[in-house]
C-alpha cells in the first residue's frame, strides 16, 4: 500500500467507487449550476481577477526538486511579472523581480545554475545568488549614489514540505494554507520535498485562463473526448469530491481498482488505482498519479481575457537514471500533453469561439461535475473577498 494517504483514506476512498461501481452512480452536486459565459469573456472582470486574485494571492512556483542545488534558478514571466526563483548559497530559496535595478533589463530566462553570482547582459551589473549587488563596471561613475539599496526587489517566497509559494505583489508572506488549507495534513503525507523534477511542457490554447481550470474538473467527458486516451484506462463519468475548505480533491479511479475486490482491506491502495486531483487555489492543479505528480500551473498570456499559458511539471520519486526510466517517464508526459493539449484544450478553443459570439448567455454544471462547481464558488468568493 502507498503510504501516502493514511489508512482510513485509502479504505474509505476504495470503498466508495466499489459503491458507485455497484450502483452506477457518482458523487453529485445538490443542484445544477449555472455561470453567465461573462465569467469567461468579459474584460473588465478580467482585469479584477488580475488585480484580487492572481496577483494578490499565494500561489505555487514549484515543488523544491525544481531548485535542487545552491545556484539554480527558474525564471518566468507570470501574469505579466517577470519571476526568478533562485536557491542561496545558504539553501534558501527567494523570489525577485527579474529585472536589473540599472536600467531593469530581464537578468535570467529559462532554468538552470550558476555559481555564486550573475551578470546582466546589458551593463554587466553582477548579483550574487541571494540578489545583493556584488558588483559593477566603472564604479567611479556612480559616485555618490548608494547601490547597496540595489538589490534585486524581492518577492514574498516560502518553501515548507517541498512545495514552493510566491506572491507577485504585496509584502504579507506567502501562506501555503492559503491554498493547502485543510490539505496540510494529506500532502506532507506524499514527501513531496524527495521528488525530483525531470522535464516541462507549456501550453498557449486561445481560451480564458478559467476553462484551463475547468479542464480537470469533471471525468463526464472521458468516454467522448478520450476514447484514444485515457478512456481505457479511467472510468468515464464516475469521481469522487471532498472540500478541504479553500481546496479541494477529485478522486479519480482507475479501471485496474477492479483488482482489488476480493483482497484484504489492508491491500487496498487508493493512490495506485487512481489520478488524484487537487484543485490548489487560485491557479494550481496538482495531480498524484501513481508514481509520479503533475503540476499544472495556469495564467493569463499577454494580459488577454481569450489568452492563456498552462506550465505542466513533472516531478519523480526517483532521478531518471537509465533510457528505460526515461522512456516511461517521456511516456507518462506524452499521454498527458496528448490529452489535455490536444484533446481537452482544442474542444475549450472551439468552446470560446461561441462564447466570444456573443449570442452564449450561460453554461450549465451538471451535478454529476461537483468538482466543477466547487471550482466556481470558490472563484466567486476570491472576486469579494476583502
Amino acid at each position: 500500500m502507498s503510504e501516502s494517504l493514511d489508512r482510513a483514506t485509502h479504505h474509505s476512498l476504495v470503498r466508495r467507487v466499489f459503491d458507485h461501481l455497484d450502483a452506477g452512480t457518482t458523487d453529485r452536486a445538490a443542484g445544477v449550476m449555472r455561470n453567465p459565459v461573462g465569467i469567461y469573456t468579459d474584460p473588465g472582470r478580467f482585469e479584477t481577477e488580475m488585480a484580487r486574485i492572481l496577483r494578490r494571492k499565494t500561489l505555487l512556483a514549484c515543488l523544491s526538486g525544481r531548485l535542487p542545488r545552491p545556484g539554480s534558478y527558474l525564471a518566468e514571466d507570470l501574469a505579466g511579472v517577470p519571476v526568478l526563483l533562485m536557491r542561496g548559497e545558504d539553501g534558501v530559496a527567494r523570489a525577485f523581480l527579474n529585472s536589473c535595478r540599472h536600467r531593469g533589463t530581464r537578468l535570467l530566462d529559462g532554468a538552470g545554475a550558476v555559481r555564486r553570482a550573475f551578470a546582466c547582459p546589458y551593463h554587466g551589473w553582477t548579483y550574487g545568488v541571494d540578489g545583493r549587488l556584488t558588483g559593477i563596471p566603472d564604479p567611479d561613475s556612480f559616485d555618490g549614489a548608494d547601490l547597496a539599496d540595489c538589490t534585486l526587489a524581492a518577492l514574498p517566497c516560502t518553501e515548507a514540505g517541498g512545495l514552493i509559494w510566491i506572491r507577485l505583489s504585496g509584502a504579507a508572506p506567502a501562506d501555503p494554507a492559503e491554498s493547502l488549507d485543510g490539505l496540510a495534513a494529506e500532502f506532507a503525507g506524499y514527501g513531496l520535498a524527495g521528488y525530483h523534477y525531470y522535464d516541462s511542457h507549456r501550453m498557449t490554447p486561445a481560451i480564458n485562463w478559467k476553462m484551463a481550470l475547468d479542464t480537470f474538473m469533471e471525468p463526464y467527458h472521458f468516454a467522448v473526448l478520450h476514447k484514444q486516451t485515457v478512456a481505457p484506462i479511467f472510468f468515464s463519468n464516475l469521481c469522487l469530491y471532498d472540500e478541504f475548505g479553500a481546496s479541494f480533491r477529485e478522486y479519480l479511479p482507475r479501471r485496474s481498482i477492479e483488482d482489488m475486490r476480493g483482497r484484504p482491506e489492508a491491500e487496498w491502495d487508493a493512490v495506485w488505482h487512481s489520478a488524484i486531483v487537487y484543485y490548489l487555489p487560485p491557479n494550481a492543479v496538482f495531480v498524484m498519479q501513481q508514481d509520479h505528480a503533475e503540476v499544472w500551473r495556469i495564467f493569463p498570456r499577454d494580459g488577454r481575457v481569450d489568452r492563456t499559458e498552462v506550465h505542466l511539471d513533472l516531478y519523480i520519486p526517483e532521478p531518471a537514471e537509465t533510457e528505460k526510466a526515461r522512456r516511461h517517464w517521456d511516456a507518462n508526459l506524452a499521454l498527458a500533453v496528448r490529452t489535455v493539449e490536444t484533446e481537452d484544450f482544442a474542444a475549450a478553443e472551439s468552446a470560446y469561439a461561441g462564447f466570444a459570439s456573443g449570442l452564449a448567455d450561460e453554461v450549465v454544471y451538471g451535478r454529476n461535475e461537483p468538482a466543477l462547481q466547487g471550482l466556481h464558488r470558490r472563484m466567486a468568493a476570491l472576486m469579494t473577498e476583502d
